[in-house]
Parts: C-alpha cells; structure tokens; sequence
C-alpha cells in the first residue's frame, strides 16, 4: 500500500483513526485534537486504527501503542464502537496515528512502515520502534529519529 500524502500529522493521525465520521469530530488543529482527547475518542476510532495496522493486534504491541490488551480491544469490540476511551488512551492512540503516520510517510509506504516499527533501528540504539511508544518519552525519540531521517541523518 502506497503512502497517502497529507500536509499534517494530525491529517495523517485522523485518516488512521477512521476519519471524523468515525472520530465523531472534525480535527482540523492541535487544539480541536486536544478537545476530542479531552471527551475521549470513539472506541470505533482505535478499532480503525488496530485494523488499518495489522501488527498491532499480536503480541505486545497494542499494549505498547495504547495501553491496553488484545482482551480489553475484544471487549471493547463486543460493547460497540461508541464506547469512550479514557484521555490516556486516546491520547496515547492520537499518538500512536502521528508515528505509524509519520513513519508511512517518510518510509514510503505501510509495508514499510511496520516492517520499521519491529526491527531493531541502529540510530534507537538497537531498539524497536513499536517497543519506544510505550512511554512519552520513547515516543518522542521515535518522532525526532523519523525527523532525522526525513531529511536524511540516520544516526
């Protein structure tokens, strides 16, 4: 799958979490996406999320991306997609979109993307991305290193 170009993070974190039909909401700056947070996003929008990133529903890498277990994803599946996620976990699911988004589009395509996100990447001191996100802090050390190799530095 070829990497949809969009001219935001956030445009790219929204079009991963189902859009704003599925959002609810339309996100349009940093402050409408801090008061959807702020309610807590649909449930339907991280199960967009798990289903447009297949890698996310196996082994620990939901946990690491959002915070919760593949049992907690089936019950939210079973309650329906307009149950609220908590702030902690919509915040960290937003968060989770502008990575793997990112990482799409300065990867070039989703293949790419996830195949980046479970390997150790030299430049993360042998870390694997997925592995970062768990904290605010790795994921921070995701994003600058994704800067860094969008206009080339890898180390």
């Amino acid at each position: 799958m070829q990497a949809i170009h969009f001219d935001s993070d956030i445009g790219r974190a929204v079009h991963l979490l189902g859009g704003e039909k599925t959002m609810d909401a339309k996100v349009n700056s940093a402050l409408d996406a801090h008061e959807v947070l702020m309610k807590g996003l649909p449930a339907g929008a991280l199960l967009h999320l798990v289903s447009s990133v297949g890698f996310l529903d196996q082994g620990p890498a939901l946990y690491n991306a959002v915070g919760i277990s593949v049992r907690t994803l089936q019950r939210m599946k079973a309650k329906g997609a307009d149950e609220l996620l908590s702030r902690e976990q919509s915040s960290r699911a937003w968060r989770f979109a502008e990575i793997f988004g990112k990482a799409i589009e300065v990867l070039g395509s989703e293949a790419a993307a996830v195949d980046w996100m479970n390997k150790p990447a030299i430049g993360l001191e042998r870390r694997c991305p997925i592995d970062l996100v768990a904290t605010s802090a790795g994921a921070e050390v995701v994003e600058e290193y994704l800067t860094r190799m969008e206009y080339g530095v890898y180390t």
